[in-house]
């Protein structure tokens, strides 16, 4: 325990000792922390009708204006931050778990059993992910929980092979042959050796999909087959502020902001954790 510990603390020091790793640190929190409270912070309920105050530009009592309703639009955008994450959760969480049982036992059993399951993660991938997230997604109907489910079937196939390739590499060392030796059964390998020793590639591969995630539940949202209004979601926003981008820019421009810092900010936060496993010699 005392060696893994100073593994990761020679390290530490070296990674967030650097500016810009404190930057993207803190943005990623205010992002977590407005996700968890989110609602308790935004100035307007962010479904609240007003019309009398239709689209108004940004000003000091709507900072980041209104819309075509007169909701404000940054009340609308802080609400927005938990359905974005909450869907990345879900969706990674669930294309995990599928992914990494799917993985083990494939890369563990091989033969027939690790040939049905690559097959059938070839076909997914046959396919690109958005195409056939939205095939799914309308085959469903057109709603955010059905999103998650399309985006998580078409996830799951990269996490898959990712676990199956270390599952390979691993189950040929000596403790796993001294485990099998001495009469302990596959599921105590698996959960045992298996798993503990394959997580930190797999940790690296979700902190590193956050992003592309929630562009992929963005984008169904943005053509309808994701969040429905009056949902506060960013894609829909800014699909809804299309129609008036010429005239009233601040629509479409802040929730697609929103967007794209957030993106900015978990894949420099999926680099930092690569980094920081180089630095540990744990990769």
């Amino acid at each position: 325990m005392k060696a893994n510990w100073l593994a990761v603390r020679k390290p530490l020091p070296r990674l967030l000792g650097k500016p810009s790793h404190w930057v993207i640190s803190s943005f990623a929190l205010c992002l977590i922390l407005l996700a968890i409270t989110g609602k308790l912070l935004t100035p307007y309920d962010p479904l609240e009708v007003n019309l009398s105050v239709k689209f108004q530009p940004p000003n000091s009592q709507f900072w980041m204006g209104t819309d075509n309703l007169g909701r404000d639009i940054a009340s609308r955008v802080i609400a927005g931050t938990q359905l974005a994450l909450q869907s990345c959760f879900v969706i990674l969480v669930s294309a995990t778990i599928i992914g990494l049982l799917i993985g083990v036992v494939s890369g563990y059993y091989g033969g027939l059993v690790d040939e049905i399951f690559m097959r059938i993660s070839d076909i997914f991938i046959a396919f690109p992910g958005l195409v056939l997230a939205l095939a799914i997604a309308a085959a469903l109907g057109p709603n955010l929980t059905n999103a998650m489910i399309a985006i998580s079937a078409v996830w799951w196939p990269s996490y898959a092979r990712l676990v199956r390739g270390q599952v390979l590499t691993v189950k040929e060392r000596n403790y796993i042959e001294a485990a099998i030796s001495l009469g302990a059964g596959d599921l105590w390998i698996m959960l045992r050796h298996l798993i503990p020793n394959i997580i930190t590639p797999l940790i690296i591969q979700i902190t590193s999909d956050i992003g592309p995630a929630l562009v992929t539940t963005s984008s169904l949202s943005f053509i309808g087959m994701g969040a429905q209004p009056p949902t506060p979601e960013w894609g829909a926003m800014v699909s809804l502020g299309r129609k008036y981008l010429l005239d009233f820019w601040w629509m479409s421009t802040f929730p697609g902001l929103a967007i794209f810092i957030t993106v900015v900010v978990f894949n420099e936060v999926g680099e930092m954790v690569r980094s920081f496993y180089q630095m540990t010699g744990k990769m």
